[in-house]
């Protein structure tokens, strides 16, 4: 069986729309890594269920995105997912009304346990830098036309 991201057959994004996924913060993390070696899958979206706890991660390396290595990163945090649904490359991430950045893409190294959730932004702040609290409220928003 064929993956249709591998194999290249959208010439395009496929996700037309969804709705928002939403969460809790539940850990916030501090520090930042030179040489973290992420290696993003090649799919551009992962689904995530209700009361999964997932890791936020930031990279400002420009050229982050789906099967690319990622290496600058500061870590931010972990949510918990409130309601399931489906994140995509180019959602945005949202904290307490402050965008952290955009869906570069997915880590699996620590799966089953968890997914990083890498985002792509021009500053790289840990969450700590960031000021977040537990329990902010994050929104994952599609974003129209983003690839």
């Amino acid at each position: 069986m064929t993956d249709p991201y591998s194999a290249g057959l959208f010439s395009e994004n496929p996700y037309a729309a969804k709705r928002d996924v939403l969460g809790r913060l539940v850990v916030i993390l501090r520090g930042k890594l030179e040489n973290r070696a992420l290696e993003l899958v090649v799919p551009i979206s992962r689904a995530v269920k209700k009361n999964e706890i997932h890791e936020i991660i930031i990279t400002d390396q420009i050229e982050a995105a789906p099967g690319k290595m990622v290496n600058s990163i500061s870590y931010v945090g972990f949510l918990e997912i409130a309601n399931g649904g489906v994140l995509v490359t180019g959602d945005e991430v949202i904290c307490c009304g402050r965008v952290l950045g955009k869906i570069a893409g997915f880590d699996e190294t620590h799966l089953p346990n968890h997914l990083n959730i890498v985002l792509f932004s021009n500053a790289r702040p840990d969450g700590v830098e960031l000021g977040l609290k537990l329990e902010s409220e994050i929104i994952i928003k599609h974003m129209d036309g983003d690839d």
